[in-house]
C-alpha cells in the first residue's frame, strides 16, 4: 500500500507535477481542434488516433485556456497560462521500429522571466511539445514506482516509463537535456533558447528516436502519447503560444 511508503498528502502534490491527467470525467474536448491535427505526413505503417484532441487537466491545477484559431494565416492552437497547467493530448500508438521524426512549430511572444526548468519553483515553459512512451516499468526507482501507482488508482493510467518534451528554455543551449526535478523519467530537450527568435513562427522537424537516445540514454519504447503544454504555475505567471498542427513522419 501507499501509506506504508509516503503519505497519501506528500505524494499528490508530486503528481500534480509529472503530467498525470484527471479522470476520463473530468477532460473535455476543444472546440475546433478537428482542424488542427495531428497526422502523418506521408502514408505508411504510421498509425495515430482519431485527431479529437483532450484537454487534460492536473490535480489542483487551474487549467490552460486552449482555443484553435488562425494566426498569421495558418492553423493555430492558441494557449494562455494564467497561474496554470494543463494539456492537450492525443494518444497513439506507434511501435519502436516504426518511430521516425516529428514536425512542430509554435510562435511565443515572450518568455516566462522566472522560469528556470531545473527548479522545482520554476519549472514552467512558455511552449511543450509532449512525447510519451511505454517501457518496462520494473526498473522504475521506488519513487516513480509510487507515483505510477499512484497515477493509476486516480486516472487509470500508470506513470509513463518516459516522457520526452520539446521546449523553451530562457538560457540553456539548444541540445542541451534538462532532468524534471521531480522524477527522471521525464527529461526536456531544449530546442530553443532565449529571445532572439521571440514572436515569430519556429519551424522543427526532430528524429525521435535519436532524441530519445540523447535524452535517456537508451533505445525508445512505443510512442502512446503525444500533447503540447503551456504552464505557469510555478512561477505564478502568465503565458501566451500559438502551436501550429503536429505531424508524424512514418518510418520507411
Amino acid at each position: 500500500m501507499l501509506h506504508r511508503y509516503l503519505p497519501l498528502g506528500l505524494l499528490l502534490p508530486l503528481l500534480a507535477c509529472t503530467s498525470v491527467p484527471l479522470p476520463e470525467e473530468q477532460r473535455a474536448g476543444v472546440v475546433g481542434s478537428n482542424a488542427w491535427t495531428l497526422s502523418p505526413v506521408q502514408p505508411g505503417p504510421t498509425r495515430v488516433a482519431v485527431p479529437q484532441w483532450q484537454h487534460y487537466r492536473f490535480p489542483g491545477k487551474p487549467a490552460t485556456a486552449f482555443s484553435y484559431t488562425d494566426r498569421d494565416g495558418r492553423n493555430a492552437m492558441e494557449a494562455h497560462a494564467d497561474s496554470s497547467a494543463s494539456m492537450l493530448r492525443q494518444l497513439v500508438h506507434i511501435a519502436p521500429a516504426e518511430l521516425s521524426r516529428i514536425q512542430f512549430s509554435w510562435k511565443v511572444p515572450e518568455l516566462i522571466a522566472q522560469a528556470d526548468l531545473a527548479r522545482r519553483d520554476g519549472d514552467d515553459s512558455p511552449v511543450r511539445v509532449v512525447l510519451a512512451f511505454d517501457g518496462d516499468r520494473s526498473r522504475f526507482s521506488t519513487k516513480n514506482a509510487l507515483l505510477s501507482e499512484l497515477s493509476h488508482a486516480i486516472t487509470g493510467e500508470p506513470l509513463p516509463y518516459a516522457t520526452l518534451m520539446y521546449v523553451w528554455c530562457n538560457t540553456r543551449k539548444p541540445g542541451s537535456v534538462v532532468i524534471n526535478p521531480r522524477t527522471d523519467r521525464i527529461r526536456e530537450l531544449v530546442v530553443e533558447s532565449g529571445v532572439r527568435n521571440l514572436d515569430q513562427w519556429m519551424d522543427y522537424e526532430r528524429d525521435i528516436r535519436a532524441d530519445f537516445v540523447h535524452a535517456f540514454g537508451e533505445q525508445p519504447g512505443a510512442l502512446v502519447g503525444i500533447g503540447i503544454m503551456t504552464d505557469s504555475d510555478n512561477t505564478q505567471s502568465s503565458a501566451r503560444a500559438w502551436y501550429g498542427p503536429l505531424r508524424l513522419t512514418a518510418a520507411r
